[in-house]
Order: C-alpha cells, then sequence, then structure tokens
C-alpha cells in the first residue's frame, strides 16, 4: 500500500498521523528496538541528561506515546517533582499506563490527554520539555515549537530528538535505501501495518536537516540551541533554553 503523505488540508494530516498510531501501538516499542537496532535507549538516556533538570523539577514529554522518555526521565532523576507524559493518540498512553507496574516512584509519571498544536498547560510551568520523533508528524512545526517554549520556564530547556532529513550523501542514500524498504517490510511483518512504516521515512524526508530544525528553535525564542548527531548521523537530538 502506498503511504499517505500528500495531504488536502493540515486537518487531514492531523486525523491521519492520530489514527495511524493507534494501529500501530501494539507493536510500537517493539519495532523501535528493531528500527534503531536497540539503541533508542540510549538516545533517551541522553536527552534526560542534556536536560540537566533541577531537583523537584517538572517534566513534560509531549507525545510521549508508551511513555519511554518519561519512564527513562523516572528512572533517572527520582528527585523530580513531576514527570508529565502527554499524547493525542490515547491507545499509545493506554499501553503506556501498564508497563513497568514495579518501578519505584511511578507515582510521580502523570498521564495527559493532550495535543502538541495548544498545549493544555500554563505558563512558564516545566524546567524541561521534550519529545521524541514528533516534529516529522506536525504541520507547524513553529507554532509547535512557540507553543512547547510558552509552557517551559525562564531558563528551562525545550529538547528534541528526531529522525531529520537524510544528508545528500553516501550514506544518507545507504540510510534511504534502509528506510524506505526495509523498515516497511520489517513494520509489515512486526505490526501488520506497512503503510504506517512507509509513511515514517517519507515523513523524515519532508523533514528539516538539523541545523534547520536549529534555527527555528532559535526563532521560537529558544538560546543556546546545539544538537548531537547520533547512530551515524541519522538521528538529531537538539537542546535549547529558554
Amino acid at each position: 500500500m502506498n503511504p499517505k503523505i500528500n495531504f488536502n488540508s493540515a486537518a487531514e494530516k492531523h486525523a491521519y498521523v492520530n489514527q495511524m498510531f493507534a494501529r500501530i501501538a501494539p507493536r510500537y516499542d517493539i519495532m523501535n528496538r528493531l528500527m534503531s537496532a536497540g539503541q533508542d535507549g540510549r538516545w533517551r538516556n541522553l536527552l534526560v541528561k542534556q536536560l540537566q533538570l533541577p531537583p523537584q523539577g517538572n517534566l513534560l514529554d509531549i507525545a510521549t506515546g508508551t511513555g519511554d522518555i518519561a519512564f527513562e526521565a523516572v528512572r533517572q532523576r527520582p528527585d523530580l517533582a513531576q514527570v508529565v507524559g502527554a499524547d493525542f493518540t490515547l491507545p499509545m498512553m493506554t499501553i503506556g499506563k501498564n508497563r513497568y507496574p514495579q518501578l519505584q516512584n511511578r507515582q510521580k509519571l502523570s498521564w495527559s490527554g493532550a495535543d502538541t498544536v495548544y498545549l493544555p498547560f500554563p505558563d512558564d510551568y516545566f524546567d524541561g520539555v521534550v519529545s521524541g520523533f514528533l516534529m516529522r508528524n506536525v504541520t507547524n512545526v513553529a507554532n509547535v515549537l512557540a507553543d512547547q517554549t510558552r509552557v517551559c520556564k525562564p531558563g528551562g530547556k525545550v529538547a528534541i530528538l528526531e529522525i531529520p532529513r537524510p544528508a545528500e550523501s553516501l550514506f544518507g542514500a545507504m540510510f534511504r535505501l534502509y528506510f524506505h524498504n526495509i523498515v516497511p517490510m520489517l513494520g509489515g511483518i512486526i505490526s501488520g501495518q506497512p503503510d504506517a512504516y512507509s509513511y515514517l521515512p517519507h515523513s523524515a524526508d519532508a523533514f528539516l536537516r538539523p541545523e534547520e530544525l536549529k534555527q527555528a528553535m532559535e526563532t521560537a525564542g529558544l538560546k543556546n540551541v546545539q544538537y548531537t548527531m547520533l547512530m551515524m548521523g541519522t538521528v538529531a537530538l537538539h537542546v535549547g533554553q529558554k
């Protein structure tokens, strides 16, 4: 099945993304481990470390999915006051709520049905706002960054883990070959949803390059924006300060 990549409106893409993630929710975690060769846990660990959150700080993980980043924050930083995992795809969070029932300090993690298009949180509330593999799926990066910055405290940090548009290089071409051919085939076998795993690589092709995302974060009002390239330059971790 051909991926849905040409949308007639922002509302159409919004609905497609929501429904697509709902369909792949039961196999989402195992596919992440397979696609990243098990490296995604290391990326989340690094993301939480780079936030440098203060003791008793508050963290928002927007587009939390099944809660991978949120759970990493609870594990790594038991001194945090609150971690909020928020997503507009409720079936993903339903799975997340049932993970790691014995995790210490799990009560510090709460869940919110929230859309990154408009975050239902007050201004200057969180010490850190993070997202993992969200930004390729939004229709207006500038607006989403502005709202993430709004809910972040002055001095707090906004962090984005994402697959940017592949570089025009030999390795970029090899990555496209893997992402456009192996991943959909594997996704079809594991999840039964090959169209969803065809959409995902096309969304990377249409996304910003790392330097372009850095500039967008600066335009949103973030300072000292830095990024780290991971997995041989195919994944980027951006961090900026409000």
